[in-house]
């Protein structure tokens, strides 16, 4: 059978983003290269014609997991305004599809129980994408004429975290929701941003 000549990479990027979602569901401790390879279609003896490692493999994989979040910030802020882009963004990050959805959500809640046991190329690479978060965060806060744009990011991306993780804890349902709500409502109260309805 011949190939076509992008087929190594195609292959690569099929693997990365099936580890991606198993990444963020399993934690990078319980990620199984085997398991990841076999849902790829391919045996786990081809694992390192793609990946010297399995620190590099996590590493890209992380990677490949911030991509995908900040592929999906740009669709949910799509062309808004930075203030309703900011409002946006919240509604979707406090929510319960966002909670209900770890192997699809934000790594930085997903993962950050994880972070002090990994390799330093892993860190490295949250670190990466928990500043492009940030950034991005800041770019809004600053448009919207709020002072320390760069702070205020870092305040808002924990208390939004926090928030997930939270809801994510508890066993109680009603509880889990009430504490998404009220995140949300206290979040978007503290960058002056007004609620469109208590959704998702």
């Amino acid at each position: 059978m011949r190939y076509s000549k992008n087929h190594k990479q195609e292959t690569k990027e099929r693997v990365l983003k099936l580890a991606a979602k198993a990444l963020r569901e399993e934690g990078p401790d319980r990620l199984g290269v085997a398991e990841v390879m076999a849902s790829a279609g391919l045996t786990h003896g081809g694992f390192y014609a793609h990946f010297a490692s399995k620190d590099d493999f996590l590493a890209e994989t992380l990677r490949e997991v911030f991509d995908h979040s900040a592929a999906r910030l740009l669709k949910v802020a799509g062309d808004l305004p930075p203030k309703e882009a900011l409002s946006a963004y919240i509604d979707f990050y406090v929510s319960t599809g966002h909670r209900e959805h770890r192997g699809t959500g934000c790594p930085i809640a997903a993962l950050s129980s994880d972070l002090p046991r990994q390799p330093e190329k892993f860190r490295a690479e949250f670190d990466a994408g928990v500043k492009r978060l940030i950034a991005k965060l800041s770019e809004w806060i600053g448009a919207i004429g709020l002072n320390e744009p760069e702070k205020q990011a870092a305040a808002l991306l924990s208390a939004m975290m926090g928030a997930i993780a939270l809801s994510r804890a508890v066993a109680d349902p009603q509880l889990s929701d009430d504490l998404l709500a009220s995140a949300r409502k206290g979040i978007k109260a503290r960058f002056g941003l007004a609620m469109q309805g208590d959704e998702k």
